[in-house]
């Protein structure tokens, strides 16, 4: 690939996207101005561009470096950037220049082999995709952010004449620098980048091989430009603490809390009306049928009088028989009205206490119908002690198919023997 071939392809890259980025300028300026927590990059200016310029040299800090005598030139560079997040960008970075050095032999060293003593490079573009870390995005001192800090890194493709052959190799840049916020719409940017190439020929000599691979710096000044529409915020600039404080202060949301407290005002006073029990009987006013009890009186559920049977009454005959399906233990919905009645009854009268007999109609064996009778007046037992009532209270027997009260000969006798007698 010569020379002028790889200036159309570079140039061909950048216009396009310059284009993109055009159209996400369009596009920005047509959503909503209003930021909002969790409210998507929509709601954010997210393209800028950048021009810098500055010097070229083919050294860097550390590390060692071909030339003890290397000069200072200037380069100048353009970039597209889309911020993802406020800390984190993505930027598509070109710069070009002149690099050039001496090595110096008068200072009694050895010139090393292979090694022109001076050389010249054009460097006709360095093109690269850079992953930009913006660095204290989150303040909690200031609203606003005036001033930032970054890291970059990347890789990229570099086009260079250090002879008379153009050469293309691969690079890689590591910088970090510094923005500084001038207005809505532009940024000071002072950086500095360190650029690894991948080969040994930056000043056209091959010699040295790939132990001691050429490496070159750029420190810049430069100003960036948000594009989108003035007003909406800079994703770049954007603080998560003051865009979550501010949207505390919605007068919206405080309307909304207001709201709410008179809703929770308005509950604290209806359970306040449905505790209320004027006669303390401990059934509310709400639900008492029978209000104004004399003090001390045993109330059932809806807080009227409660007929405590005598001692000589057999509750079987109060509350009549609980009875059961074919071959099953599991309690009808239809008896709950009588246990319930039974629990509170009980629960009531400290002093009684109940025999459970249960029963079963003549079909199968004497044995299974006398588990299964146990069974039925246990699913009674069960249900009563989870309703209150103490299990030391309640004795259960079982006596099979023994002692049936109809005949077991028609299924409407056997019916009325699947029972339990409450006693």
């Amino acid at each position: 690939m010569n020379y002028s071939t790889i200036k159309k392809v570079v140039a061909g890259s950048l216009f396009s996207v310059a284009a993109l980025a055009a159209t996400a300028q369009e596009t920005t300026t047509t959503s909503t101005s209003a930021a909002t927590v969790f409210g998507g990059r929509s709601q954010y200016r997210t393209w800028s561009i950048g021009v810098n310029g500055g010097v070229l040299a083919p050294v860097i800090p550390f590390g060692t470096n071909d030339y003890n005598d290397w000069d200072a030139n200037f380069g100048y560079g353009l970039f597209i950037k889309k911020q993802l997040a406020p800390s984190f960008a993505l930027k598509l970075d070109a710069h070009r220049g002149k690099l050039s050095g001496t090595y110096d032999t008068n200072d009694g060293r050895t010139p090393i082999a292979g090694r022109t003593p001076e050389f010249e490079t054009d460097l006709d573009y360095a093109v690269s995709l850079k992953g930009v870390v913006n660095v204290g995005t989150v303040s909690f001192l200031s609203r606003q952010k005036n001033v930032g800090f970054f890291i970059q890194a990347g890789a990229g493709l570099t086009g260079y004449s250090p002879d008379a052959n153009d050469r293309t190799e691969l690079f890689i840049p590591v910088g970090a620098g510094v923005n500084f916020k001038l207005g809505e719409v532009v940024a000071f940017n002072l950086g500095y980048d360190m650029n690894f190439l991948d080969a040994d020929n930056l000043d056209g000599t091959w010699a040295n091989g790939a132990s001691n691979k050429d490496k070159w710096s750029y420190g810049y000044a430069g100003l960036e430009f948000t594009l989108g529409n003035k007003s909406k915020p800079s994703l770049q600039w954007s603080n998560p603490v003051a865009l979550m404080y501010d949207e505390l202060k919605d007068p919206t949301l405080r309307q909304e809390v207001e709201a709410l407290k008179t809703r929770v005002s308005t509950l604290e006073n209806t359970v306040n009306q449905l505790s209320a029990d004027a006669d303390g009987d401990g059934v509310s006013d709400r639900f008492d049928k029978c209000p104004g009890t004399p003090a001390g009186t045993v109330v059932d559920g809806a807080g009227c009088p409660l007929v405590i049977p005598t001692a000589d009454s057999t509750a079987a005959g109060q509350y009549g028989t609980i009875q059961f399906e074919f071959d099953s233990s599991v309690l009808k919905t239809s008896s709950y009205p009588t246990l319930d009645k039974v629990s509170s009854d009980l629960r009531a009268n400290s002093s009684s206490v109940l025999t459970l007999e249960g029963h079963a109609s003549a079909e199968g064996s004497d044995s299974y119908n006398m588990s299964l009778s146990r069974d039925r007046a246990n699913s009674v037992k069960t249900y009563l002690v989870n309703s209150g009532v103490d299990a030391n209270r309640l004795t259960v027997k079982a006596y099979g198919e023994s002692r049936p009260v109809a005949s077991n000969t028609t299924e409407e006798g056997r019916m009325q023997n699947r029972r339990v007698e409450i006693k």
